[in-house]
């Protein structure tokens, strides 16, 4: 298999993530392509699904949060505001991601006024310094009301943070195979045994042989782009949520093979 090595606190959290893939692929924050951002974040989860479950749990919500809006996405009808125009499901994602960046500029800002704070004999100014700052950044915290004290503790938590940074341990982690094309190749395959049968399966048995809940997650997302595509139907039973997943009606000629020779290509 193949391995790799990463570092367990290379990120602070999963914004600081985020940021790092669209800084790293150059990519558009205000047009995010959110397949590929899902795609790389839920790579890292599994990375981290044998580290421990409270380093990675705020990980694990916002891969939520991605897959949420790329379901959003994939629905052939969006949603609507007040003045009828189409919602984009993206938009607090970036507005979080914005506001995170300008955090992050701000933290480091402190950081280095403290730094260049400590190599003078005078404390300098603070109300002078803490007014620079919300006049460069802008933000919505007041930092003109901060008193020397609070201002003290936020300095104090992000030393915190930074402490133990340089003495990182490392581990070798096993990389899995899974990924939205290969499931949508397995899913592709049951529709084509779907059509010949006649029968609708029950949508928890599309899950039965998942080896892993990352493994679940890759192929609920291959579900989502076939159905999309209109490749597999979604019919709803009677009762509570009874989902049954179906081959669409015109696909009782068709053959996995009768185009290629071999897999069928979505």
């Amino acid at each position: 298999m193949e391995t790799y090595q990463i570092k367990l606190d290379q990120f602070e959290g999963p914004f600081d993530l985020l940021l790092f893939f669209i800084e790293r692929d150059e990519l558009d924050i205000y047009d995010i392509p959110i397949a590929k951002l899902t795609e790389d974040f839920l790579a890292y989860i599994r990375d981290m699904e044998l580290l421990n479950i409270e380093l990675a749990s705020e990980f694990i919500l916002v891969a939520a949060t991605l897959m949420h809006i790329k379901a959003r996405m994939l629905l052939p009808r969006r949603e609507l505001n007040e003045a009828g125009e189409p919602i984009d499901p993206r938009q607090e994602l970036i507005d979080r991601l914005l506001e995170y960046k300008k955090y992050k500029a701000l933290v480091a800002t402190l950081q280095n006024m403290a730094e260049t704070q400590s190599l003078r004999f005078n404390r300098g100014n603070a109300a002078e310094e803490q007014a620079y700052i919300a006049e460069k950044f802008n933000t919505e915290t007041e930092l003109e009301a901060l008193n020397l004290y609070k201002l003290l503790q936020v300095f104090q938590k992000l030393l915190q943070q930074y402490e133990g940074r340089l003495n990182q341990p490392r581990v070798e982690m096993v990389r899995f195979s899974f990924s939205i094309e290969d499931e949508k190749k397995h899913l592709n395959h049951l529709a084509f045994k779907l059509a010949h049968q006649q029968q609708p399966l029950p949508f928890e048995q599309i899950f039965s042989d998942c080896q892993s809940r990352l493994h679940a997650i890759f192929r609920f997302l291959a579900l989502l782009e076939l159905i999309q595509e209109q490749l597999l139907q979604l019919q709803v039973g009677i009762g509570f949520n009874n989902f049954k997943i179906a081959a669409p009606d015109n696909e009782t000629d068709k053959t996995p093979n009768s185009e290629s020779g071999n897999e069928p290509e979505i």
